[in-house]
Order: structure tokens, then sequence, then C-alpha cells
């Protein structure tokens, strides 16, 4: 069974999104999509005061594998970023749901998180995947 922790939301690109207690969603990539990259070298955190829209491409990983761009699982305004990234993007290989979080964003629509899926719809996405 995969790390896929059950208090958090989904997408299909492998984005996770957990809603904080001030109402801004932290966003972060999967333990199974940095598993499937393997060792980061490099992210690009988006700017904050950047808007952005569900599915938009925000931010970027470099890993030793290949570049993924990082998706807003919502869309809204993105409000902090995890500037020690840049310095130790390998936080996202051992601490993905934690320390290795990418930025987060205040949203346009809460709404939209209820077209994520919840942990038990991720794994299936994921086992459907591998097959």
């Amino acid at each position: 069974m995969s790390n896929i922790p059950v208090d958090l939301k989904y997408a299909k690109t492998h984005e996770w999104a957990r809603v904080n207690d001030d109402g801004s969603v932290t966003v972060g990539i999967s333990d199974n999509a940095q598993d499937q990259l393997g060792d980061m070298v490099y992210i690009e955190v988006p700017e904050v005061g950047q808007t952005v829209t569900a599915e938009e491409a925000c931010a970027v990983i470099e890993s030793v594998k290949a570049a993924s761009d990082v998706y807003a699982p919502i869309g809204g305004e993105i409000v902090e970023v995890n500037a020690s990234l840049s310095d130790t993007p390998e936080t996202v290989n051992q601490d993905a749901y934690g320390e290795g979080w990418i930025f987060r964003l205040q949203p346009t629509d809460k709404g939209e998180l209820d077209a994520l899926m919840d942990a038990d719809g991720y794994q299936e996405f994921i086992d459907s995947e591998e097959h």
C-alpha cells in the first residue's frame, strides 16, 4: 500500500492538497510521484501573488530522471512558497507530505476541492495506471 494520507485530497496529476485552519490550501506532490521521479535536483516554485487556475502548470520539478510540471489542483492566488526547496530539493523525496510542500494558495472556489480524489480514490487511480 502506498503512503497516502487520508486527510488530503489528490489530483490525477499526483498533487495533494491540504486545507489549513486559515482556509488556505497547501500543495505538494504525492509520495508516489516523488518515488516515480527519483532524486530531486531542482524545484522551481511559483511566484507569490500569482493567480492560477485548476490544472494549470505553475511549478517545475527536475529529478535525475526527468523534468515534470506541478499543477495547481484548484484555482487561487499563491500566498506562500517553500523557498527552502531551492537549496534542498531532496526534502520532497524525504517528506513529500510535510516539509516537502511546494506552495500554498488562497482558493478562489473551495468547491473545486470536491472534484479531487480522496485517499481511496487516489490509490485506485495509481493501481489503474500501473496496469
